[in-house]
């Protein structure tokens, strides 16, 4: 008995190696073994990192309100029941109101899972700024050649960046065979991405898919004469006064970001883009980012699809115009331009999502208590 056990898992190992899903031993290594059963905030030091080199520290200023206002019952309940660990809410680039749990803090490093789309966008808009890359136009393929599908020659960084391209991906976070396991798990993501085909017509519709911005990292790498990491440092990071350096995933070793996710950072950090994008990409008095870019970015591009502009997420509340960073199990920093406010949300788990609303109940909670917070 104890023969046939060994030799039949000896064969399933030589049988994952050979169909190529060897990636999963890592998965479980990472997620089962550790007690969970997804990424989790916390996951960074099981992977190689690249440093996101912090500047001079720029302190955000305290506002003479500041943990006066009282918390409500239903985000209270958020909290308890999503786990969050960091809330802060900004206003007029003061902190208002500050509150962390389970023993993290101010300086405490998290996932910010799909938070990195943004990241990567602005790394665009700021490449193309600079000449690296002509415009969202451009295509694809003038940097990877080697994209395949029937519609490789016709998707460009746009497509990317508004998430159209056409790829041939399904975004699926508990199937240990999907393509978003492997890229997440996988040691090479670059190989990874190459073998998935354009075999839609881009630049038609909106579809949410991580593989996308993963693309558009690739392509910055061909573009830029840095890494992605060093770029975000001394283009964002730095002139920004983020006080923490931050880490950025990567597949293995001197590898490739895992673009469409995985900065590590704090909720203080994070809140400084939200920022940037709010003062239309001016941070004290220069200009950091085109105005023009930033407006691109959160703007819808499609009608049917009003959720989603250029790696922001999209939204009108109480006649106010909003967008937002959004990433896996609830990360957040939403921005409120109107009223000169960020609300910033990390934690362990998310919302539900609804039903016809590609908003997750846990953002309105946020939203909506966040105000009546700062009304009180």
């Amino acid at each position: 008995m104890l023969i046939w056990v060994v030799g039949s898992l000896v064969a399933l190992v030589i049988l994952m190696y050979v169909f190529k899903v060897d990636y999963i031993f890592r998965a479980i290594r990472v997620v089962y073994f550790t007690g969970h059963n997804s990424a989790f905030i916390d996951d960074y030091p099981y992977f190689e990192n690249r440093t996101i080199a912090k500047g001079i520290a720029q302190e955000w200023p305290i506002s003479s309100r500041y943990n006066t206002i009282i918390s409500t019952s239903k985000l209270d309940s958020l909290h308890k029941l999503h786990e969050t660990v960091a809330f802060v809410l900004i206003q007029k680039d003061s902190i208002v109101y500050e509150h962390y749990a389970d023993g993290y803090h101010r300086n405490s490093k998290t996932n910010s899972f799909s938070m990195a789309k943004s990241y990567v966008t602005a790394a665009l808009g700021k490449a193309i700024e600079q000449g690296f890359i002509q415009d969202v136009n451009t295509k694809v393929q003038s940097f990877l050649p080697e994209l395949q599908g029937k519609f490789a020659q016709q998707v460009t960084v746009g497509d990317l960046a508004s998430m159209s391209s056409g790829l041939s991906w399904s975004e699926e976070y508990y199937n240990p065979f999907s393509i978003t396991t492997e890229a997440y798990f996988g040691k090479n993501i670059r190989q990874t991405i190459l073998k998935l085909p354009i075999n839609s017509p881009p630049g038609q519709h909106f579809n949410y898919q991580s593989g996308d911005t993963q693309l558009l990292a690739m392509v910055l790498e061909k573009a830029l004469p840095q890494t992605l990491s060093s770029y975000l440092s001394e283009q964002f990071w730095k002139p920004l006064g983020a006080t923490q350096e931050a880490l950025w995933q990567l597949d293995q070793k001197d590898g490739l970001e895992k673009a469409y996710c995985c900065i590590a950072s704090n909720a203080l950090d994070f809140a400084r883009m939200g920022k940037l994008f709010m003062n239309n990409g001016e941070w004290n008095g220069k200009q950091i980012l085109s105005a023009d870019f930033v407006q691109r970015a959160t703007t819808a591009r499609f009608d049917a699809s009003p959720e989603y502009g250029y790696g922001w997420w999209l939204n009108t509340y109480a006649g106010k115009k909003i967008f937002y960073m959004r990433g896996h199990l609830g990360q957040y920093v939403i921005v409120i331009p109107e009223i000169d406010l960020l609300v910033v949300r990390l934690g362990q788990t998310d919302g539900m999502e609804l039903k016809g609303d590609p908003h997750n109940s846990a953002f309105y909670v946020l939203l909506e208590e966040s105000l009546k917070m700062l009304d009180n």
